[in-house]
Order: structure tokens, then sequence, then C-alpha cells
């Protein structure tokens, strides 16, 4: 039976805290839980192991007795022993006296614990830390025009169904926080979360900056020219827009309330900005050649 370096083990010095002992503790074993390592035997005993030492180290008593013994733990009780008779003796020496009540142990323990923590005083029951349940993180891809109006979805994580409400206007990147769907917390912890990070594609004419929506729009040279009436397209339908004489190309109007649904925002849209592009002529008839030839005649 070698002796267990319950420091090493909990990868602390030996001046830690009781407040980095107890962060060391949950750390490590949140990596080796159970849970985590499904039928995995070396990560099974490294917990029992973790847990073993935190018994240890959290305890002053404990620590005291495996500080001052450390390796020499095979004769800790003859030492014991002899100390408590020589305290004995003090204490009846001045009338007073004290005894030990004993508890119970867990069979989780090392054969080396039981030797330095089974009998007497310093046998106490197993305290039982509670753990959060690991958080699951899961990814959600929907096209743009899904996310255009509030909608419901069942989703299957570990082998649930949970049915969740995605509201209208979710970002591509976002993560929502579903409080309570992840994992089973242990020994009466609380279960964990689960996160869902939207992936939005987006395959639509349209560019999107959060609320705001942009859109290059088509007009020939005429129209630009004369002005007139065209027909655009918003993510909802169609609109008609005057178009003012002599506009010029990459100048932009902008209709509010056509963009997209703020997040969480009932009944709230950002704008559409339009962006004209002036389609000019390339196969020009002979007589629309003429009528540009006399038009560059009067230097237009």
């Amino acid at each position: 039976m070698e002796f267990i370096d319950y420091y090493k083990i909990l990868e602390i010095d030996k001046s830690a805290t009781t407040a980095e002992i107890k962060k060391a503790y949950r750390k490590q074993a949140r990596k080796y839980h159970p849970d985590l390592n499904p039928n995995n035997k070396e990560a099974e005993l490294k917990f029992k192991r973790l847990n073993e030492a935190n018994e240890v180290l959290s305890d002053p008593e404990k620590r005291k007795k495996y500080d001052e013994y450390g390796k020499d733990w095979q004769h800790a009780e003859e030492f014991e022993k002899a100390k408590t008779q020589q305290q004995r003796s003090q204490q009846y020496a001045s009338g007073d006296s004290y005894s030990y009540s004993g508890g119970a142990t867990d069979e989780d323990f090392s054969d080396f614990f039981e030797s330095m923590f089974g009998g007497g005083g310093f046998r106490n029951q197993r305290r039982q830390t509670a753990f959060r349940g690991q958080d699951f993180n899961a990814e959600l891809q929907l096209q743009l025009r899904d996310v255009y109006t509030s909608q419901k979805q069942t989703l299957t994580v570990n082998n649930k169904k949970i049915r969740i409400t995605i509201p209208a206007g979710i970002e591509n990147g976002q993560t929502i926080k579903i409080k309570g769907h992840g994992a089973t917390g242990s020994n009466g912890g609380p279960n964990g979360d689960l996160y869902i990070t939207f992936s939005i594609i987006n395959n639509t004419p349209f560019k999107r900056e959060k609320a705001n929506l942009y859109k290059t729009v088509l007009i020939n040279l005429t129209t630009a020219v004369l002005g007139g009436e065209i027909t655009a397209e918003t993510f909802d339908g169609k609109v008609k827009l005057k178009v003012a004489p002599g506009v010029q190309n990459g100048q932009q109007v902008k209709l509010k309330g056509k963009g997209f649904p703020e997040y969480k925002k009932e009944g709230s849209f950002g704008d559409l900005y339009i962006t004209y592009q002036i389609d000019l002529p390339s196969n020009l008839t002979e007589k629309q050649r003429e009528l540009f030839e006399e038009l560059k005649k009067t230097d237009l």
C-alpha cells in the first residue's frame, strides 16, 4: 500500500487555503465526473481519489494529521495513541475528560485513507458535494426568412424533446439559454442549461445589418434621367416607388419600417435602404443610337 499525495491529486501547493482547495476540487471533479466520462474506469478512479483528497484536505483535523504524518502513515495510529494518552493524562490531572464519537465511512475510499482515518475520532461520514449538471451546447440552422416571424420548434437534445419559441429577429451567431435543460445535477445539484447558437443562412437578395435591410435596385437610363415609377421588392411584398428626375447612380432611399423585425420588440421593424443602380444600355438599336448621337450634339 503506497502513500497517496492528496496535494498532487488536487494540483495544489501544501500552503493552499480552504478556498483554493475547494476551487481546485470543483475544477477537477467536474472534469472527471462520471456523467461526463461514462464507462471510463480511469476517470471513475480519478473522481474517487479527488473526493478522497477533498475529504482530507478540506477537514482541518484530517489535514493536520495528514500533514503531520505524511509518508509515515503506517505509524500514524501508534503516534496518535501516544498523543491521546498524553492528552488524557494532562486532562485527568486538570479534572477534564473527553471522548470521540465515531461515524461511517464510504466504501470508495482507498486503503490508505482507511489506514489513516478509518478509526477513532477521525472516522467521519463522507460529505456529499452537490454538482451542477453539465451545460449542453447545440447549433440550430435556419433560413433568414424563417426568423422573419416568431415560430415554435421541437428539438431533440440528449434524447429529450424540447419545444422552444424562436423570437422573430434573432441574429446569426446569437446564442440563447434554455434554463435547466442541460445534464441532470448530482447529489441534489441543479440541472445544467442548454445553450443554442443560431446559424442564419441568407439566400435572399437583401443584406441584413441587425434590423436594417439593404437592397440594390436596377433602373433604366431613361427613368434615371426623366424620373418615373418603379416596382421594388421588399422582404414581405412589393411597393411602388417614385423616382425623381436626374437620380444618380448609387443614390440611396430609405423605406421606413420595411426592414427586419427587432429582436424581442413586438411590432418594431428596422428600415429598408434601397440603392439605385443605373442600368446602362449595351445593345442599342439603330434608332436609339441616332437619338443618342443627337443628344451628344447638345453636350448633355
